[in-house]
């Protein structure tokens, strides 16, 4: 079967294609080089005498642009006026949505807040200036759906998808001499010259297919029957045998009845002793910390330890203890102040303790175990000796 179809491919790509029928107007004067030196040279002077010209070159050439004197391309103003407006839709979009539809005071935070605006702006002003330059670019600067053009199916364009570099003159130039142009064509060295004649064809009576009621026809049945596909097999096929059985086998789900305990419990309480894997328990949990002996810092004191111990303090520590650990709380009395850090018993206690009141909490302050990592903790407590240090110097601190 995939033989009789490739045999079948194979004649449709060997069999002649129909020649397109031209008319007796001259599109163009057309001339191959075989250099890119030549070609460069012919466009400079061609450019200079012509403003109706092309050049076609199997690969870009170095200094073309130059040689042709071309203007710079409009297409990045199109698309930065593009991607304003993407920019200025999303701001007014956001601004109209959370600052007059649909207000709401989150976080304490003003309706319209640039910051969480920028994604949506950002994506939208991509959005607006890639998809509307590809779509410029196909329909106004390519001038598509074009079907057509004089210079298809002539020897000249072969020649230069190939090896050859070639330039043409249109005869709509205002300076347009048949003679003329093959004559400047052989003084400036061109192998071959041609003359290539427009298509009877006109472009503007062709009938864009795509607009054809019978290919619109095809296109609403196969959107028919791929959104039908989809839900079918998504909101049904799926759920039948054999693609559910991973939905369906022997597993208690969270929060689910269980059917083998006597309570009825799926989630149950781990075995005493259990530890997960890669969890060290802390030996002194629930214990006073007067029974903290033997726990050491294991942190070296590093520039980079101390500014992890400072950020982890600011976050957790500083909205109680104060930013300088003297127990000014920066809650307006919504809770209790908490001790300084810079009285004697605080001083002299050892790392450990003040570690073991950071794991296991004291009095009205909680646990932090869940909030701040083991290392994160030995961190806070490095700078918390650089806090009590800064207040309580001693005369060999000064820089000598």
């Amino acid at each position: 079967m995939i033989k009789k179809y490739l045999e079948k491919f194979r004649k449709i790509n060997e069999s002649p294609l129909p020649e397109e029928e031209k008319s007796d107007k001259v599109y163009a004067v057309g001339a191959l080089f075989d250099t890119p030196n030549q070609i460069i040279a012919a466009a400079k002077k061609v450019s200079s005498e012509y403003t109706q010209f092309d050049v076609n070159t199997p690969y870009p050439v170095h200094g073309m642009d130059d040689a042709m004197k071309l203007k710079p391309t409009k297409l990045g103003w199109f698309s930065f006026t593009l991607g304003i407006t993407g920019t200025i839709s999303a701001l007014a979009m956001i601004g109209w949505m959370s600052g007059v539809d649909y207000t709401n005071i989150v976080g304490g935070k003003p309706y319209f807040n640039i910051p969480p605006s920028m994604p949506v702006t950002f994506e939208l002003t991509v959005l607006f200036c890639g998809l509307m330059t590809a779509g410029a670019l196909i329909a106004l600067f390519s001038k598509l759906p074009w079907f057509n053009n004089p210079l298809l199916e002539t020897d000249y364009l072969k020649a230069t998808s190939q090896d050859k570099y070639g330039v043409y003159v249109k005869s709509n130039d205002k300076k347009f001499n048949k003679e003329r142009v093959e004559s400047l064509f052989r003084e400036l060295g061109s192998t071959q010259i041609y003359s290539i004649y427009d298509s009877k064809v006109k472009e503007d009576k062709v009938k864009t297919p795509i607009f054809s009621a019978g290919f619109i026809k095809v296109l609403v049945v196969f959107a028919v029957l791929v959104a039908g596909g989809t839900y079918f097999t998504l909101n049904w096929l799926i759920y039948q045998m054999p693609f559910d059985w991973m939905w369906h086998q022997a597993k208690v789900l969270p929060q689910e009845k269980s059917t083998f305990f006597a309570d009825g419990f799926g989630m149950r309480v781990p075995p005493p002793g259990t530890v997960a894997r890669g969890y060290m328990p802390y030996e002194y949990a629930g214990m006073p910390d007067s029974l903290v002996k033997l726990l050491a810092n294991p942190l070296p004191v590093t520039e980079k330890v101390m500014q992890t111990g400072q950020k982890r303090y600011d976050t957790y520590c500083s909205p109680c203890h104060g930013y300088f650990g003297r127990g000014d709380s920066r809650l307006r009395g919504q809770f209790p102040n908490p001790p300084s850090f810079h009285t004697d018993k605080v001083r002299n206690w050892a790392d450990g303790n003040i570690y073991h009141v950071i794991t296991n909490g004291q009095n009205t302050m909680p646990s932090y175990t869940k909030q701040i990592s083991r290392d994160d903790r030995w961190a806070i407590i490095h700078y918390i000796r650089a806090l009590q240090r800064s207040q309580n110097a001693k005369d060999s601190d000064l820089p000598q």
